[in-house]
């Protein structure tokens, strides 16, 4: 029968990056980017944006169309690319981020630039419409929730949620980028990180080395007694 090694908790848990003893982490845990709030959001706006410029622009001659849904993809993938690019780069995932939060707002002013170029209506605080879809958009975060709309919301409705999307999108993400700035300053970035484990390991090391001495000191001090206690047993 073939021999397996078979791998400790520690040795996988130091294997995959993650804290042991006194080993601190050299790759930070990845963010489930599918559970926050502002890529959910990104995620309506890229469908929606691809929905709204077959229904309301030109299919052909009109440069915005194939901007609005590649700043609208762009948002989406970018915060993808960057939580994930953020298990070893903060300054990446940063960047990234900011790319995101740049690509939303230039959507937002897309949608901006429709309603003036259309004569539509701009819902502000005392629209009757307002407090409504505010209370929508802050609750609702998920595609399921938006696309039964879809075919059915006009262009007005269709640009004013969109840039309330847009705006809650981009206030969501300035907090998550200070938080994560402020990581990076309590932890560092990966040289730290690689520093930390190293010299974690090293102490882990010589602890190691401390334990046994002191375990073969105690052992040499026991031996020493048992012949002392066999030789008075032999004179006696």
């Amino acid at each position: 029968m073939e021999n397996k090694k078979i791998i400790s908790d520690t040795d996988l848990a130091k294997s995959c990056g993650e804290k042991a003893g006194n080993i601190q982490s050299v790759l930070k845990k990845q963010v489930n980017w599918k559970e926050l709030w502002f890529y959910q959001k990104t995620e309506v706006l890229y469908h929606m944006t691809y929905v709204f410029t077959k229904r309301f622009l030109p299919e052909y001659g009109d440069r915005t169309v194939d901007q609005m849904v590649q700043a609208a993809r762009s948002g989406k993938q970018n915060i993808v690319e960057g939580t994930a690019d953020g298990v070893t780069s903060s300054e990446m995932e940063l960047k990234l981020l900011n790319v995101a939060r740049s690509s939303i707002q230039e959507l937002r002013e897309d949608y901006a630039d429709d309603i003036i170029k259309k004569g539509l209506t701009l819902w502000t605080q005392g629209h009757p419409r307002f407090d409504g879809m505010l209370k929508y958009c802050r609750k609702h975060n998920r595609l399921e929730d938006y696309e039964k709309y879809f075919m059915i919301w006009n262009e007005e409705e269709f640009c004013n949620i969109a840039i309330t999307l847009c705006r809650m999108v981009d206030k969501m993400m300035m907090n998550y980028q200070k938080k994560k700035e402020q990581e990076f300053i309590t932890q560092g970035g990966i040289r730290e990180r690689m520093t930390a484990a190293r010299l974690g390991y090293r102490n882990d090391q010589k602890k190691t080395v401390d334990d046994l001495q002191k375990e073969l000191y105690a052992l040499r001090k026991e031996n020493a007694e048992l012949k002392i206690a066999v030789k008075k047993t032999k004179n006696d």
